[in-house]
């Protein structure tokens, strides 16, 4: 199939923005909790009209301090509860939301504040103040810098006192639904990151349809979502927006090394996550049965989860006595599993890469359907995901109902609907490369089968062509690799080569617990166990498992374990976990080298 769409199921209003939600919200569910937030360390309910009413004093903050519809506002924080608070309060000073990674360096922090010509900034600790501080000379149109672990949010409140409700009014209804709600800079795998202009439509138009397809997940009241992957990336908004839209609890999780204890303390229906993190949630509870000696029961119980989950997409479905082995193992396995993710978790939204079918199973089979999806900035989030009632494991699902998604004749993934950005900030050569002919240019590789599910094999740009001409797709083998708890990235390699290689980093975290069980030195690292046989024989069996996902000409042959990590400080990967490969191939080339030395 080249071409599929679906229906649109939300109306995108003509004449309004977002804050009309936070007040439609108010009026309609003005006791419902529809946020939770950290008070001395307990989670606490904050209702529609709660809510409502601490945006609008942040919002009457800003406009005392001079910022105007239209202003750009930058935002440097974790995820927590005034990111989304102080969004909806820029959007309600009728301003624009420029989000930074709280990782950014002082360098990128003045490439985005300056292109976006923000005229203030809220950052949320004093090493987010310095690196605005080191470059602000640099940044004319800069005015004010509010820090919220001093007090921002309560300067801003205390400024606004004295501005009239009318005032917060007139600025909240001056956006309409075309015009721009926040520039979201891509972290770029190559170049400097591009301003993706989103607008209130792209989101109204993006949340409200995947709210209305995943119905069930979104019932107010009944439902919550745990939010602990960064609010600036698109992804966060997404259930940050779609959250309000619904509406249903949102939580906020600044450390991701506190999730485990909040997913047991906030109990939330729904996560999202990228693979990593589905990975190493089942990477330590394999290890810890390991470690407790029922490492075979655990395995045994996966393989059951998994064989249970291919049953159920069968006509016949599962057998009898696969049934009861099932049932044995929920007792046993599976419930202590979910228990983990608080015990109410229905369904996990899972993007950024491919999950891997393997893992798409378990997780069904254990009673945790994870939706997988695909999306980019520039598609203000999902432009495909799985229906909650019709999953297919191996997929990124169907198109976002409203839109189209049509493969190109070279294979080219492009998408049309009103979820597509605008273009980029004041870049018109980009815009018109990546919009050419009414279709947005995704740059990644993809199918359609017969009930217009997508799958995603590769990135056009990142293809690799063998000395023997053969083209090879890196994410395909990179995903199955890095699936293995001791990997924590994989780099394929080979364009131009006569075969292909890969650079492997190891998994520290891992690395110690695996060290101890096969008997390695206390301390051990990647760079004393680099030739260790057992360690090279186990890294072996992850690259077979990923070679068994393409043809011979394809897999990897040689692979090299690396000394140190791949890093977001080194520009190694961007915030959202991708691979900079033109970096890592520079700063690693004579590792690559030594793969293809005789």
């Amino acid at each position: 199939m080249r071409e599929f769409s679906l229906p649109a199921l939300y109306e995108v209003p003509t004449d309004g923005n977002l804050t009309d939600l936070i007040r439609r919200n108010a009026a309609q569910h003005p006791d419902v909790a529809v946020m939770g937030r950290k008070v001395d360390g307990a989670w606490t309910d904050v209702t529609a009209t709660q809510f409502l009413a601490e945006v609008r004093a942040a919002a009457k903050g800003l406009i005392a301090s001079g910022v105007r519809p239209g202003d750009r506002v930058g935002l440097i924080s974790r995820t927590r509860y005034e990111w989304v608070q102080l969004d909806f309060a820029i959007w309600s000073a009728g301003a624009v939301t420029v989000p930074v990674y709280e990782t950014s360096s002082a360098e990128q922090v003045q490439w985005i504040l300056g292109d976006s010509g923000a005229v203030a900034v809220i950052v949320e600790t004093g090493t987010h103040a310095a690196a605005v501080e080191s470059v602000r000379g640099n940044l004319p149109e800069l005015k004010h810098v509010w820090r919220l672990d001093r007090g921002g949010v309560e300067e801003l409140t205390a400024a606004g006192a004295g501005v009239p409700d009318e005032t917060v009014d007139r600025a909240t209804s001056a956006a309409k639904a075309d015009d721009i709600a926040t520039i979201v800079y891509t972290s770029g795998t190559t170049g400097r990151p591009k301003g993706c202009v989103l607008t209130h439509r792209n989101f109204f138009a993006e949340c409200g349809n995947v709210v209305e397809r995943l119905k069930p997940l979104f019932r107010t009241g009944e439902c919550s979502a745990l939010l602990f992957l960064p609010a600036a990336h698109v992804f966060g908004r997404l259930i940050e927006v779609g959250s309000v839209l619904a509406p249903i609890r949102l939580g906020c999780v600044p450390d991701i090394k506190d999730l485990t204890e909040e997913l047991a303390a906030f109990r939330p229906t729904l996560i999202l996550g990228v693979p990593r993190v589905f990975e190493k949630v089942y990477n330590s509870a394999r290890a810890k049965a390991q470690a407790e000696g029922k490492g075979k029961i655990f395995d045994k119980a996966a393989q059951t989860a998994i064989e249970y989950s291919r049953a159920t997409s069968t006509p016949e479905g599962p057998s009898l006595g696969l049934k009861l082995k099932h049932f044995v193992f929920d007792k046993l396995v599976y419930s202590k599993l979910r228990a983990v993710l608080g015990g109410r978790c229905q369904a996990a939204v899972s993007g950024g890469a491919p999950l891997g079918e393997r893992l798409g199973h378990f997780y069904r089979g254990i009673g945790l359907t994870v939706l997988e999806g695909y999306g980019l900035t520039e598609t203000c989030a999902a432009t495909a995901f799985n229906p909650y009632d019709r999953p297919k494991i191996g997929t990124v699902g169907q198109p976002l109902p409203g839109s189209v998604v049509r493969i190109a004749d070279d294979g080219e993934v492009l998408v049309h609907g009103e979820h597509v950005f605008s273009g980029y900030w004041k870049n018109e050569s980009a815009t018109a490369e990546a919009l050419a002919d009414g279709w947005f240019h995704t740059g990644d590789i993809g199918t359609l089968d017969e009930d217009g599910y997508l799958a995603i094999t590769g990135r056009k740009k990142e293809i690799l062509v063998t000395a023997g001409g053969k083209n090879v797709a890196p994410a395909v083998i990179e995903d199955r690799i890095r699936g293995h708890a001791l990997v924590a990235e994989c780099m394929v390699v080979g364009d131009g080569r006569p075969f292909v290689g890969a650079l492997v980093t190891i998994d520290e975290e891992f690395l110690v617990r695996w060290a101890a069980e096969h008997g390695k030195p206390a301390g051990s690292t990647a760079a004393s166990l680099r030739e260790d046989p057992d360690l090279l024989a186990e890294v072996q069996r992850a690259v077979d498992d990923g070679n068994a996902a393409v043809s011979k000409a394809e897999s990897v042959r040689k692979f090299r374990v690396l000394t140190s990590q791949f890093t977001e400080e080194a520009g190694h990967i961007t915030p959202s976990l991708k691979l900079k490969r033109n970096v890592v191939a520079k700063d690693f080339a004579d590792e690559i080298e030594a793969i293809y030395r005789a």
